[in-house]
């Protein structure tokens, strides 16, 4: 068991907070609190422990109210509160582990109470793995550097920390702008090495695109000055 699921030995409830997004391991996920519903969950969740339970839904024209049973979330745990004057909070959350919903609990808190199931990938040798962890490592750190030549260079190069297989495919997944459906089917995979070979597919198309396009904003910066020449 990981560190992380012991931060939540004991807890089969959480509240569930509905939303049109995937919050992802690792991701940090600020929220704006209006509702008088969220307000109050709010003020529940500060008093017992932090946590709540994120999960994609957008109402469809299927009259449902709430996200099915079976549902893949992600616990979200607040790091940073700030209530305003009017009773509005902005909180600044931490996406922990995945759960799927296993039911809802019927209780007299104006919001979404469900008994829940947390999970992680499936365990796998690291010998299996190193490989393709650090391939797909080389191509996101080839990707972040030609983010920041594109930027102008501006401040200091974010350094990116080697971290386990499990961890730097979420860490990655939550750097790109995936749609919703993309990210959820990400979420929702058990198997770290199926997650990092979809991202590796993904960053083998994408990174000469972008070291190109950052080598020409380059050289556009210096109207032109470059000894490197670019074949269009």
């Amino acid at each position: 068991m990981s560190e992380t699921l012991d931060k939540l030995a004991g807890i089969r409830e959480l509240p569930i907070f509905p939303l049109p997004l995937v919050l992802l391991p690792n991701e940090l996920l600020p929220l704006h609190i209006f509702e008088d519903k969220y307000r109050q969950m709010l003020k529940d969740v500060e008093s017992r422990g932090q946590f709540f339970g994120v999960t994609l839904f957008e109402p469809t024209e299927d009259f449902i109210d709430r996200p099915a049973v079976g549902t893949v979330g992600c616990v979200a745990e607040i790091r940073e509160s700030e209530t305003l004057d009017d009773g509005r909070s902005n909180i600044i959350t931490l996406g922990l582990v995945r759960f799927r919903l296993v039911e809802y609990v019927e209780a007299l808190d104006p919001y979404l109470v469900a008994e829940v199931e947390f999970f992680e990938d499936e365990p796998v040798e690291p010998d299996d793995i190193t490989q393709l962890a650090n391939a797909v490592f080389d191509l996101f750190q080839r990707m972040a550097v030609a983010a920041f030549k594109m930027s102008g260079s501006r401040g200091r190069m974010p350094e990116i920390q080697r971290t386990d297989a499990e961890a730097l495919s979420f860490l990655i997944c939550s750097a790109f702008n995936f749609d919703n459906e993309k990210k959820y089917r990400l979420l929702e995979m058990t198997s770290t090495s199926e997650r990092l070979l979809d991202l590796k597919e993904i960053l083998e198309r994408a990174v000469d695109q972008v070291e190109q396009s950052a080598e020409i904003q380059s050289v556009a910066r210096t109207n032109g000055h470059s000894k490197k020449k670019i074949d269009l």
